[in-house]
């Protein structure tokens, strides 16, 4: 239970519901245990006027006897109606308000976890699968739900009907009533031993449900690469294999549940057995009634349910806290990188790498080493190298997704952890190497970051600078077009210039275009280029590339290689140079040239 005491303050701030479902029960219940004594005074009466009766027949007493038994009988029987549509109207209220509070518990805690998810840096989303992020959220926050409505409210209901019960039947009689607990002991071992075993499986179930989430998630997210490879046979049998273990990691789980139940009924009719075996002796003694044996057997018969129940309620919870605990697991996760500055910052532009070295903390791999260069605002640099030559990664300690492992970054001339994060990133329009449109309209993904408001004439404008507008007002729908899940019914240099269209709408004060330009020809390339030259001259503007033609007018080109700066200038110092700059220029020139030739 103790993974479950995260869950206390939901409880807390809606104590007043709580404590009113708390109040229903006990007046449901209260109206529950009335009808026994009505059954045991309509027996016993029963029994008198067995013994009455005849002392009425033939006389003129006889017909108005009847009529007064008759009318008694209905009595009683009016006042069992009574109380069972008393005790449905407080059940009603106590769902009304356990259950619809565990809902409301269920909307918080979602929210509460997404919030959590978007503080969360850039690295946290590298460990973990998307399939296990969508896990906890949806799946494990319902099975935690079950515990805050059903269970809770059920539980309460256990304790409270079993207090009432026990309370009036010992009033009757305390020897039945220590006849009737004698299989408790033997219920209490088996719950305790069946609750670990529940928790254990449980906990397997939950993390297989995770592993086919992720499985899943991949696979629709990968539909062009699987049909393009023929892979979905293998795909569907490795499902089947996955499937199939989460299968029989639940059935161990319900097998364990279906030996349980049964022993509750079991221990249960044991109780009966002995009211009936030794209320009948003490009837015969005169100790007690045939209507108290009656009531001792509905008050047996009111906690088969309840006692039943446990086992249920067990599970409920053993499978809850399994949840929570990953749950947990995530809330506890730290942010990596943390705002340290709450003031919103003024961005001029201006940028500062002080012999910075980087190395990410899950591979280990350093990217860069004892880099430095200085861009003034307004000042375009380009940054040129081969895969893996650490290009993207000063992308990310200008956004700050990860932090420098040494030296400084600086911007507008101060420590980038001194910055409002929130201004830093508001002032960035980065457009990533790998592309990423929403399931929304093209102009809705334009449009995305700035206000709502943004009206259509900025849209388009931001749309031509990015070479796209052509493209788009030939779809049917023009800029209300759905592009599909990640943009997949756009071609790869449709969805690139939509994602430069996004970051330029923002005007920021620092352009990042992070290799943006890969899936355009050269033509194409040029054009859009020129219609961000305007927009580039009051901007910082980072271009990572490993094409000369796009960096070749910036002010300042630096050339990587495994993580260091092996050349630095501008286009034509470093053709001088005539070093690993000119010499992939020339490669390049000589591609194109046979590249039209052809």
């Amino acid at each position: 239970m103790r993974s479950l005491a995260q869950l206390n303050k939901y409880f807390w701030k809606y104590k007043t519901r709580f404590f009113l479902g708390v109040v229903f029960v006990a007046a449901s219940n209260f109206y529950a245990v009335l009808p026994p004594k009505i059954v045991r005074l309509t027996f016993d009466l029963l029994a008198e006027i067995s013994f009455i009766a005849p002392h009425f027949q033939n006389t003129p007493f006889q017909d108005t006897a009847m009529e007064t038994f008759l009318g008694i009988w209905i009595f009683f029987g009016g006042l069992i109606v009574a109380t069972a549509i008393l005790k449905g109207v407080f059940m009603f209220f106590m769902r009304q308000t356990i259950v619809v509070m565990s809902r409301f518990i269920e909307f918080d805690l979602k929210n509460d976890i997404y919030n959590h998810y978007q503080k969360l840096s850039l690295a946290f989303f590298k460990r973990n699968n998307t399939g296990d992020l969508m896990a906890r959220i949806t799946e494990d926050v319902s099975k935690v739900r079950m515990y805050l409505g059903p269970a809770v409210m059920y539980a309460i209901n256990l304790i409270v009907l079993f207090g009432l019960v026990i309370y009036n039947m010992i009033q009757v009689s305390p020897t039945l009533t220590a006849y009737v607990l004698i299989p408790l002991p033997v219920l209490s071992i088996t719950i305790y031993h069946v609750s670990r075993l529940i928790n254990i499986k449980s906990e397997k179930v939950q993390r297989q449900l995770s592993v086919l989430s992720t499985f899943v998630q991949e696979s629709f997210s990968g539909i062009r690469i699987l049909k393009a490879y023929a892979k979905e046979d293998v795909w569907s049998s490795w499902f089947d294999s996955e499937t199939e273990k989460y299968k029989e990691t639940s059935l161990e789980l319900v097998r364990i549940n279906a030996l349980f139940f049964p022993t509750m009924l079991i221990l249960i009719g044991l109780s009966t057995i002995l009211t009936v075996y030794v209320g009948g002796k003490q009837a015969m003694a005169g100790t007690i009634t045939t209507g108290n044996i009656a009531e001792f057997i509905i008050y047996i018969n009111m906690l088969t349910w309840p006692v039943a129940a446990i086992g249920w309620i067990t599970s409920i919870i053993q499978r809850a806290a399994a949840s929570q605990e990953r749950i947990n697991e995530f809330l506890r996760t730290e942010p990596e990188i943390i705002n340290l500055n709450p003031n919103p910052s003024q961005i001029g532009g201006s940028i500062s790498f002080q012999n910075v070295d980087f190395t990410y903390p899950d591979s280990g791999t350093q990217a860069l080493k004892n880099v430095s260069f200085d861009l003034e605002q307004g000042k375009s640099l380009a940054i040129l190298g081969r895969t893996g030559s650490g290009k993207s990664t000063i992308a990310s300690l200008i956004t700050r997704s990860y932090d420098a492992t040494k030296g400084q970054v600086l911007v507008d001339g101060k420590e980038i952890h001194q910055i409002n994060l929130n201004s830093l990133r508001s002032n960035i329009g980065y457009v990533p190497q790998d592309v990423f449109l929403f399931s929304e309209s093209i102009a809705n993904n334009i449009a995305f970051g700035v206000n709502s408001d943004t009206n259509e004439e900025t849209i388009y404008k931001a749309a031509k600078q990015a070479d796209i507008y052509d493209n788009i007002i030939d779809f049917p729908l023009g800029f209300d077009t759905h592009i599909g899940e990640r943009g997949i019914t756009l071609s790869g240099g449709q969805k690139q210039r939509i994602s430069i269209a996004r970051a330029i709408i923002r005007d920021p004060q620092i352009l990042i275009f992070d290799d943006c330009l890969s899936a355009v020809d050269t033509e194409t390339e040029e054009k859009i280029l020129s219609h961000l030259k305007d927009l580039m001259q009051d901007k910082t503007t980072i271009i990572i590339s490993h094409r000369v033609s796009s960096v070749k007018h910036a002010d300042q080109i630096i050339v990587l290689d495994k993580g260091q700066i092996i050349e630095r200038g501008n286009h034509e110092e470093l053709l001088l140079l005539d070093g690993a700059y000119n010499s992939l220029y020339q490669k390049q020139l000589l591609e194109e040239d046979q590249r039209k030739s052809a």
